[in-house]
Formats: C-alpha cells, sequence, structure tokens
C-alpha cells in the first residue's frame, strides 16, 4: 500500500473508532503528541480527545467523506485535509450534522503514519 493510500486509510480508521468510540483504535491512529485545535480555538491533547469521545462529550454517530487532499512534504511528513458530512452532539449540543474540514498534520514512525495535529472548521 501506498504512503498515500495508507493515510487516507487512517482518515477512515480514526472516524470508525470515533463513531464506535474505540480507545484502543484511536490511541493507534493518533500519535502521542497529538493535538486537536478545535473551530473555538480551544486545544485538546491526544489524551483529553480520546477521554472526551469515551465519556460522552463528544458524541459521533457517522461520517461521509466528501473529499480529501493528501501532501506528502518529505517521506515521514504529509498533511491531509479532509472534508467530510459529520453527524455528531459535541459539548452538550444537540445532534447535528458539519460539514467538517480537518486539517491533519502526519508523520510516519517507523512503517506506520500517525495523526499529529488537527484543525477544525467548517467549509
Amino acid at each position: 500500500m501506498s504512503d498515500k493510500e495508507q493515510i487516507i486509510k487512517l482518515y477512515h480508521d480514526m472516524y470508525v473508532a470515533m463513531v464506535k468510540k474505540d480507545e484502543a483504535e484511536l490511541d493507534r491512529v493518533h500519535g502521542d503528541s497529538f493535538v486537536l485545535i478545535h473551530m473555538t480555538g480551544m486545544h485538546q491533547s491526544k489524551q483529553a480527545y480520546i477521554r472526551a469521545i469515551m465519556d460522552g462529550t463528544l458524541n459521533y454517530y457517522s461520517e461521509k467523506t466528501d473529499s480529501l487532499d493528501v501532501y506528502i512534504k518529505e517521506p515521514d511528513n504529509a498533511v491531509l485535509i479532509g472534508k467530510s458530512f459529520v453527524n455528531a452532539a459535541v459539548f452538550g449540543g444537540g445532534k447535528h450534522t458539519w460539514r467538517l474540514q480537518l486539517r491533519f498534520e502526519l508523520k510516519k514512525i517507523g512503517d506506520e503514519w500517525k495523526l499529529t495535529k488537527a484543525q477544525a472548521s467548517t467549509y
């Protein structure tokens, strides 16, 4: 599988894990230094982000990919911009479908790509 194919698979694996609240898979796809920057500007570490999914602060119900762009910058660094329709209820709000764009930075560690940073916005 090419690097680009691995990165695209990682994006889909992440969303499946978010919907299923699969803590082990969420841990696998995100690098240890992962940080999520929410639309509000709030920063969440990997541990805080996974904890919020597991405790229901962040609830994801479905995702439908609209577009994916992958840019491999160096042999072990990449950027993925994913646009998806995401059905979620977050931070106590009601269930809503968002046009969510996530701009990821990725690092290849050994033979495996990891998500290291994500910035969320709408599109």
